[in-house]
């Protein structure tokens, strides 16, 4: 009955209203004899003005701006999967997809398409909308500086990073001296050209080169933590240069550019002494509480955009009061992380590459169109590459690294990416570079940072070390050596668990617990807490079963890979590792978070595990475990886990003399475990084999209290309750699932392994 009351007043309300619509629509158009009435569209309203119509919203600013943005997006996504493929940082992929969405490629070929998406009218909107994103980033830089980094490890860092700045910041004002009179544009003072291309030569790429500390696994070390410290004074020191470079080239002179300084440095004392304490008061007021209001994200929005403001206005460059907002921070990690959260997804994803696309507009490589200027260009980079590279690599041997080391230390120091591109616009704004150096300098940036990856490769190759330097798993004379590779607390427990039962009494021998997280989701500033977070349940676990572990923490974007390359080059004799499923299974993202183990339901173990293939078929997991699978050249155990507590009763079916290989588990778990072993002869045939055979005598000679073996074909719940895992081969886990039996269902925690 209500219902139909509801239905109607609805009825009736919006009846009447409409009616009172049409009268004072019909009575306004009286009004209309006395005005002259323009109308896009004809009253007639035929299918050409409609036509006409869509044209013109089709070039609203609006609507084009929107379409720049998805078409941005969607190609430098495109392009920034593809170098990430093939090992790359996804920064090239971005900037060369504005390239390629600029004058280069598109407006080369559809210039006609390039002038209906990006009209000459509708840059200003592109830039100023990526300029806010470099603010953004800017900020997110400035948080993920440690600056107790700086404190504890500054000695050599320092000595390093300013010999990183101060030898290519020379050879560049020398590299001007030479291109000046061909390349300056008309009107600019030598001093400025060249303080321009001397900044451009010594910028590192902080960001970038953190990703790739993280990726290989180093940021443990010494190493890692030098050449962090190292780029992150690189960037204070770089970004203060420029902001004086800024100011003696707008204020013409060295000595008018003094009161532009002057400004600055109280700018910067301000932030350190009045606006920083005032930003730890709110740190420490709100830092402990379960979440943070937003008149206080409001206020460190605002501290963001006065910073910002205060610095353009001052005429050192907007960017560097994002920088600095960021770095001053209160030094929380909760406080730190909701920013980088709240800000990082936008100003990566959605406004930064509109930066990269509007840099791309800028870049003509048609511009370098003789042979000439492709030396210049080859000049350029190569002087780049001696003063970064090579500077940075002699002062870390000044200091007492080994050339392995200082060579890795000058690669990493050697890239630009962003950064660079971002001092780059600076100078084609204040007309300080002219269109064909800025093209030139572009491409300095793409090979420099292109080269990290395979620089690293080959210095290890050179001198035979893993993943350049003192990797955590590395050099080690132990005889039997496990690696762990978890995502979820429990599952690692319970694989760190069988890892103590096989090495529990043994010398010489080693186990070592990996974490794996991608790396968009590690920031240099929390690193530290990340990681002891990440393990502290496994380290309260390896103390209760008083086993030494050694701990690896790294950031990748491809989870199998990882694992089985190190894996395979840490020289390990054994992957523990548990089923996993991706928590982004089916969507769009399509890549791992974390190893995260799953249980798995053993009444559903058969409809799961079944198929043409064998093991994993048509299961969620499958084509996961499969590459890691074929990608690791080493023996592997696969955990199925069912809440496993302890490794004293195992269960072990024979299937066929190919699981010989097993015998040396089950030697390994007796020994070092006192672990209690039932072999279960499937077939019968055992006795008939004599390799298999002359094994398990050899073993209920050493331990006759400890193995069993049974030829029952019908296996209890009973027993199976008994029993705290089913160790198993892989080929014998494909035939016993394929063979469907019925005990399947009670069986206990399963280790299936590959030899």
């Amino acid at each position: 009955m209500k219902k139909h009351k509801n239905s109607i007043f609805y009825l009736m309300v919006t009846s009447v209203f409409f009616f009172l619509m049409y009268l004072i629509i019909n009575e306004g158009k009286t009004l209309e004899a006395n005005e002259t009435i323009v109308s896009p569209i004809s009253d007639k309203g035929s299918w050409g003005d409609f036509i006409a119509s869509m044209l013109h919203n089709f070039q609203d600013p609006l609507a084009i701006l929107l379409a720049q943005i998805i078409t941005i997006i969607l190609v430098a996504r495109i392009f920034g999967w593809i170098f990430k493929k093939i090992g790359q940082p996804s920064v090239i992929g971005e900037i060369i997809a504005g390239i390629v969405l600029g004058p280069s490629l598109l407006g080369l070929y559809f210039p006609e398409v390039s002038a209906a998406l990006f009209p000459v009218a509708s840059l200003g909107n592109l830039k100023f909308l990526s300029q806010i994103g470099l603010i953004l980033f800017m900020f997110v830089i400035g948080m993920e500086l440690d600056l107790k980094v700086l404190k504890n490890k500054a000695n050599e860092a320092i000595v390093i990073s300013h010999a990183s700045i101060i030898i290519p910041f020379t050879l560049g004002i020398g590299l001007a001296y030479f291109v000046y009179n061909q390349f300056a544009p008309e009107g600019v003072k030598f001093l400025s050209f060249s303080l321009f291309m001397g900044i451009a030569l010594s910028i590192t790429a902080f960001p970038v080169l953190a990703r790739i500390v993280q990726e290989r696994g180093i940021h443990k070390t010494k190493l890692g933590a030098i050449v962090i410290t190292c780029a992150a004074a690189d960037d204070i020191t770089a970004w203060c240069i420029l902001a004086v470079v800024i100011a003696i080239v707008k204020a013409g002179t060295f000595v008018s550019s003094l009161y532009i300084i002057m400004l600055a440095v109280l700018y910067v004392a301000a932030m350190i002494y009045i606006v920083k304490p005032f930003l730890k008061r709110i740190g420490d007021l709100y830092g402990t509480k379960d979440s943070i209001v937003k008149p206080v994200v409001a206020i460190f929005f605002l501290v963001l955009i006065i910073s910002s403001y205060a610095t353009e206005v001052i005429g050192i460059h907007a960017l560097f009061g994002a920088f600095m907002a960021g770095a001053i921070m209160p030094d929380v990690p909760k406080f730190r992380t909701i920013f980088i959260e709240k800000v990082e997804d936008v100003a990566l994803i959605l406004l930064l590459p509109l930066f990269f696309v509007f840099t791309g507009l800028k870049t003509e490589i048609g511009l370098i169109n003789d042979p000439y200027l492709w030396k210049i260009t080859g000049f350029i980079i190569l002087v780049a590459v001696v003063g970064k590279f090579f500077g940075s690599a002699l002062a870390a041997k000044f200091v007492g690294q080994s050339w392995r080391d200082s060579f890795t230390i000058g690669a990493l120091m050697n890239t630009r990416g962003l950064m660079e591109l971002i001092v780059l616009n600076i100078g084609l704004e204040l007309k300080v570079l002219t269109p064909e150096i800025f093209t030139m300098m572009v491409i300095m940036a793409l090979v420099t940072t292109f080269m990290t990856g395979p620089a690293l490769d080959l210095i290890n190759y050179i001198f035979n070390t893993k993943d350049g330097g003192e990797h955590v798993e590395s050099s080690d004379d132990t005889k039997f050596r496990i690696l762990i590779s978890f995502g979820n607390n429990e599952k690692g427990k319970s694989l760190l668990r069988i890892a103590n039962s096989l090495v529990k009494k043994q010398k010489n021998t080693a186990v070592t617990v990996m974490h794996l997280s991608l790396s968009d989701e590690v920031h240099s500033f929390n690193l530290e807490d990340k990681e002891k977070n990440s393990f502290h349940p496994l380290v309260e676990e390896s103390q209760i079963l008083k086993q030494e572990i050694t701990t690896i923490f790294k950031a990748t974007t491809d989870i199998e890979t990882e694992i089985a390359d190190v894996a395979n080059q840490g020289d390990y004799d054994l992957l523990l590792i548990g089923l996993g499923k991706s928590i982004f299974e089916g969507t769009i993202l399509g890549k791992v978070i974390g190893f995260t183990t799953r249980i798995i339901n053993p009444d559903r173990l058969i409809d799961k595990f079944t198929g043409k293939e064998g093991l994993f078929e048509n299961s969620p997991f499958d084509e996961r475990t499969r590459q890691i699978l074929s990608k690791t050249k080493m023996p592997i155990g696969i955990l199925i886990d069912k809440d496993l507590q302890q490794v004293n009763q195992l269960f072990i079916p024979i299937f066929s003399s190919e699981d010989y290989f097993l015998m040396d588990y089950v030697q390994k778990l007796i020994y070092n475990n006192n672990c209690k072993i039932i072999l279960l002869d499937v077939n019968g045939k055992l006795n008939t084999n004599f390799v298999m055979n002359s094994a398990i005598q050899s073993l209920e000679q050493q331990f006759p209290n400890n193995i069993s073996l049974i030829t029952d074909k019908i296996i209890k719940k009973e027993f199976l309750d008994q029993q705290d895992l089913m160790l198993i081969s892989l080929e014998s886990w494909k035939v016993l699932v394929d063979s469907r039996s019925t005990w399947l269902s009670g069986v206990p925690s399963v280790l299936i392994v590959k030899q």
